[in-house]
C-alpha cells in the first residue's frame, strides 16, 4: 500500500471523525440553501469515514474513491460558504486568505484521490 493511499485513509477518516466530535463547526458552515444541516453533517461524517476505510481495502478501493470524489464535490459549497461567513463577519482580513487558498486546493483533492486510488486501480487491472 502506497503512502499516499494510506494518508487519503487518515485525512478522511480524521475529518469524518471530526464531524461527530464537532458537529457544530460543520453546521455553522452549511449553505442556507440546503435543509437538515446536522444530519447532512453525520451523513457525510459517516461516508467520509467509509472512504477512508474503504480506500484500505484494495477490492474497495476504487469504488471508495469515486464516493470520496462524489463527497469532496459536494461538500466544496460549505468550502465557500465559509468564506462567506468570515467576510459577512470579519470582512477581508488575513483570516480570509487561508479561505480562499483552500477552494482550489479541494480540484487537487479529487485529483489526488483519483490518481493513487482510482488510476492505479486500472492501471493495475490491465497489466493482470
Amino acid at each position: 500500500m502506497t503512502r499516499s493511499i494510506f494518508l487519503i485513509a487518515i485525512l478522511f477518516l480524521g475529518v469524518g471523525v471530526m464531524h461527530f466530535v464537532n458537529p457544530a463547526f460543520f453546521v455553522s458552515i452549511m449553505p442556507p440553501f440546503l435543509p437538515y444541516h446536522l444530519e447532512l453533517v453525520y451523513i457525510s461524517g459517516v461516508f467520509e469515514i467509509l472512504g477512508g476505510l474503504g480506500v484500505l481495502v484494495p477490492p474497495v478501493r476504487k469504488w471508495a474513491a469515486y464516493g470520496l470524489i462524489a463527497l469532496l464535490i459536494a461538500v466544496f459549497p460549505a468550502n465557500i460558504q465559509m468564506l462567506v461567513n468570515e467576510v459577512k463577519s470579519h470582512g477581508w482580513t488575513l483570516m480570509t486568505i487561508p479561505l480562499i487558498i483552500r477552494l482550489p486546493i479541494q480540484p487537487l483533492l479529487i485529483y489526488w484521490v483519483y490518481r493513487c486510488c482510482i488510476k492505479t486501480s486500472i492501471s493495475n487491472n490491465q497489466s493482470n
